[in-house]
C-alpha cells in the first residue's frame, strides 16, 4: 500500500461501491486500487503493472471500464464503482464468471477480475458482440498466459447465454 505522503490532505469520500453508499477518509493522492483493496477490503482487483497498461486493475465507473490503478480514489466522488465482487449474486457467479470458468479464460486467473470488468461493460452496452468487437473492448486487457482464444470464446459463451 502506498503510504500518503507528508502534508497530503484527507478528505471524505462519498460513492456507491458495488451497490451500497460508502463513505470513507482517504487521501488526496491514494489510488482507487488501494482505496479498494485496502480500505474497502475488495481483494478482486488486482494491481499488474502499476501504471496503466496491463488492465488488472479494471473497474467500472458509472459503467465505464476504468483503470484503477492511474485514478485517484477522490475522482469518484458521488460516483458508482463496480468491482469483481459485485457480479455474483447470493454466491452465484453470473454469466461472464461462469463462462471464463467452463470455457477456461481464466488461464491463471491473474488477469481475470480485469478482463470480466471490461467484458461486462461491452455486453451492457452491445448483448450480441463480434469477435472484433470483443477484441476492442479487450484490447487494454493483457494476458501473460495465452493467445486469448479461450478468453474470447468465454465472453461469447455469456454473450450468447444471456440473449440465449
Amino acid at each position: 500500500m502506498e503510504m500518503p505522503r507528508r502534508g497530503s490532505r484527507k478528505r471524505l469520500l462519498r460513492l456507491k461501491l458495488n451497490g451500497r453508499p460508502r463513505e470513507d477518509a482517504v487521501a488526496d493522492n491514494e489510488l482507487l486500487v488501494d482505496y479498494l483493496r485496502e480500505t474497502a477490503r475488495l481483494t478482486g482487483t488486482k494491481t499488474g503493472c502499476d501504471g496503466g497498461e496491463c488492465g488488472a486493475c479494471t473497474v467500472l465507473v458509472d459503467g465505464e471500464p476504468t483503470l484503477s490503478c492511474i485514478t485517484l480514489a477522490a475522482r469518484c466522488e458521488g460516483k458508482s464503482v463496480e468491482t469483481i465482487e459485485s457480479l455474483a449474486t447470493q454466491g452465484r457467479l453470473n454469466a461472464l464468471q461462469r463462462a471464463f470458468h467452463e470455457k477456461l479464460g481464466t488461464q491463471c486467473g491473474f488477469c481475470t477480475p480485469g478482463m470480466i470488468m471490461a467484458a461486462e461493460s461491452l455486453l451492457r452496452r452491445n448483448p450480441r458482440p463480434s469477435d472484433d468487437d470483443i477484441r476492442a473492448a479487450l484490447a487494454g486487457n493483457l494476458c501473460r498466459c495465452t493467445g486469448y482464444v479461450k478468453i474470447i470464446e468465454s465472453v461469447r459463451a455469456a454473450a450468447s447465454e444471456s440473449v440465449g
